[in-house]
């Protein structure tokens, strides 16, 4: 059976990787990896190199995003993945071809498939976030697609409503805590050496731009630096770099601008990869930002998270999540509350176990 898979970021990579593995080792398949999107980007630090290390047999590369993050700059970049992947898809064939999430990048690859009648397997439909225009793309992902493995019953119940139809439809839980279980952190001391963190307590620190709301992303990121500005004097921060999302640059110079006025409290990084991310969180104090790892992942390295804004806003979450809205003084009240507060323990709500051999057993029977 040939099986595409689609990966746009070092972000759905990450989450990829348990099924990947499977697949790679499993003669009843034969891999084919297609990377786009920021992968091919060295400003978001060239991950394409991370796949390669990784040995597949077959390595698809297509480039087409420009370096402008404003609402014209990627609207240009979704046209010009639909008309690369037109000639990909045009040449290429294959029984089934996994797509992952949300992203702009991802909806522009799949929309192109739809003349060419691509089977697609789409993983984290019926997800919810009202304050990205991600929201709308996952969707359009999910109408494109004729199997869908999803995180939750809640979603599988959206899909189903999306669909019109339950056919096709597995509830396997998040493929990124697939063998959670297992994971074991990195000793401690190599981890820290390896990105030259202080042995000290860290917060971990992810923002990404609210897409629906484009014009206050200026004065979110401002925010955000007063309230990192402030909660630096009193813990370390760790920050991992936005992704090329509309208005991501404003971020990342907000946060280029911290770290100059701060070089010893602050780092930043521009790709942990999933292994070295979960290292992070494994050793963090608490969880800060508007990444989706905070609402599906944290809670199984038993840790709090400060959810800020809306971007995530509509998703399922544990108790371990502490919502607000831009502003600093809130922030830094819910992180002086949590500080002390003892580990999280209790169940993550998105794990299942053995998703990425569930979904193996499931393509199999199909």
């Amino acid at each position: 059976m040939k099986i595409g898979v689609l990966t746009s970021s070092r972000a759905d990579y990450g989450i990829f990787l348990p099924l990947l593995n499977e697949l790679k080792k499993d003669i009843f398949f034969d891999l084919e990896i297609i990377a786009f999107g920021t992968h091919i980007s060295d400003s978001h630090g060239f991950t394409l190199s991370d796949i390669i290390k990784d040995e597949y047999d077959t390595i698809h590369k297509i480039t087409s995003l420009v370096d402008d993050d404003s609402e014209k700059g990627i609207a240009i970049s979704y046209g010009n993945t639909v008309l690369e992947f037109s000639n990909f898809w045009s040449t290429q064939k294959f029984d089934l071809v996994f797509c992952l999430g949300d992203r702009f990048e991802m909806s522009a690859a799949v929309q192109a498939s739809i003349p060419f009648g691509v089977k697609l397997a789409h993983l984290h439909g019926g997800e919810t976030t009202l304050g990205a225009i991600d929201n709308i793309y996952r969707h359009q992902i999910t109408l494109a697609s004729k199997y869908h493995f999803v995180s939750t019953n809640i979603n599988f119940q959206k899909v189903k409503e999306l669909t019109g139809s339950s056919n096709f439809i597995y509830d396997v839980g998040s493929l990124s805590l697939s063998n959670i279980e297992t994971f074991k952190p990195d000793d401690r001391s190599v981890f820290f050496k390896n990105y030259d963190i202080n042995d000290a307590p860290y917060i971990l620190v992810t923002f990404h731009p609210e897409t629906v709301s484009a014009k206050n992303n200026l004065a979110f990121a401002k925010i955000m630096k007063d309230a990192l500005t402030i909660l630096c004097n009193k813990i370390n921060v760790i920050i991992t770099m936005p992704n090329a999302d509309t208005l991501g640059s404003v971020y990342r110079k907000e946060l280029n601008k911290l770290k100059d006025s701060n070089p010893e409290k602050i780092l930043l990084v521009e790709n942990f990869g999933k292994v070295n991310y979960f290292n992070a969180m494994f050793y963090s104090t608490l969880l800060i930002g508007n990444t989706s790892s905070g609402i599906i992942e944290a809670a199984s390295f038993n840790k709090y998270v400060i959810n800020v804004g809306d971007r995530q806003k509509g998703r399922t979450h544990g108790t371990n999540v502490f919502n607000t809205g831009f502003d600093s003084v809130k922030i830094i009240e819910i992180f002086n509350n949590l500080i002390n507060e003892k580990d999280f323990k209790m169940d993550n709500i998105y794990f299942k176990k053995h998703t990425a051999r569930n979904i193996i057993s499931k393509l199999k029977k199909i």
